[in-house]
């Protein structure tokens, strides 16, 4: 189980995408990027963070630890933002946090250079959860004491907001074509050698017991959190093993939208230019 904090101070917003985020402080006297369960993308995005996130580490991916976060609303008391108000209040009890980088960077690929074996672990991961959202236009990539860091795991797993179609979205190819990391030559073929065998019901079914059974509990469809957690670990030990020789590397585009969903991003998808 994650390990338990409580929030303690609110210091301030990150209004990058559409779930603002914020930077707060706790109770352990760590400071936390803390994600809310009552942004407007749902609880469905906090899950999707802790099972990916979670699933990065055990294969030795970076990403910030992950903890649960307890939000009284009274914090925000002071805040001036009225939408930001709105957002602790509608977050009362069980958050997301993760650990905050201090000094980190937003990755840029014409500043930061990966090798063809990063490039291809991180490639092979994101097309495992089926990640829309690590794209050249948003990396969701930090870099930090001059290494790689993964994060915003929100927009994974899209089958999970349609559990009848879950089975066909699994076994969805992955179109890494505008991935921030492509044009790194991704080595695929060591990253699968290396990674698939990892993804196995044991390791899947640890990583899912990390989601706290309240954002699970009244799912359409299921008897128990437990039924749940079962489903995410069908869908990526399905997926696990065909992913690889369906991911699609081609000349990215150059003026195309993001294929980031609206509801994550908070902007509606912008039109090509014809």
């Amino acid at each position: 189980m994650l390990e338990e904090v409580v929030a303690t101070r609110y210091i301030a917003p990150l209004r990058e995408g559409g779930s603002l985020p914020g930077i707060v402080e706790a109770d352990d006297l760590g400071t936390y990027v803390m994600k809310f369960t009552g942004a407007g993308q749902g609880r469905k995005t906090l899950i999707a963070e802790i099972i990916c996130g979670q699933l990065a580490r055990r294969l030795g991916l970076r990403v910030p630890e992950l903890v649960r976060m307890q939000l009284d609303p009274v914090i925000g008391l002071s805040e001036p933002d009225q939408e930001v108000q709105e957002l602790l209040k509608a977050s009362g009890g069980l958050n997301l946090g993760m650990d905050y980088l201090p000094g980190s960077l937003g990755f840029d690929p014409l500043a930061f250079e990966v090798g063809a074996r990063e490039a291809g672990r991180v490639v092979w991961f994101d097309a495992l959860i089926n990640n829309v959202d690590r794209s050249w236009r948003n990396p969701n990539l930090l870099v930090w004491h001059g290494k790689l860091w993964l994060i915003d795991h929100g927009a994974t797993m899209i089958w999970h907001h349609n559990w009848p179609g879950a089975e066909k979205g699994a076994v969805k190819p992955y179109d890494a074509t505008d991935h921030v990391l492509a044009t790194f030559a991704p080595d695929l073929a060591a990253a699968a050698a290396e990674f698939a065998p990892q993804i196995t019901e044991d390791l899947l079914t640890e990583v899912a017991a990390d989601v706290p059974d309240e954002w699970l509990v009244d799912e359409p469809g299921f008897a128990s959190p437990d039924e749940v957690r079962a489903a995410y670990v069908r869908a990526l030990l399905a997926r696990a093993e065909v992913i690889g020789d369906h991911i699609t590397l081609r000349e990215r585009t150059s003026d195309g939208p993001s294929r980031a969903p609206e509801w994550l991003t908070g902007k509606p998808p912008r039109r090509a230019v014809k």
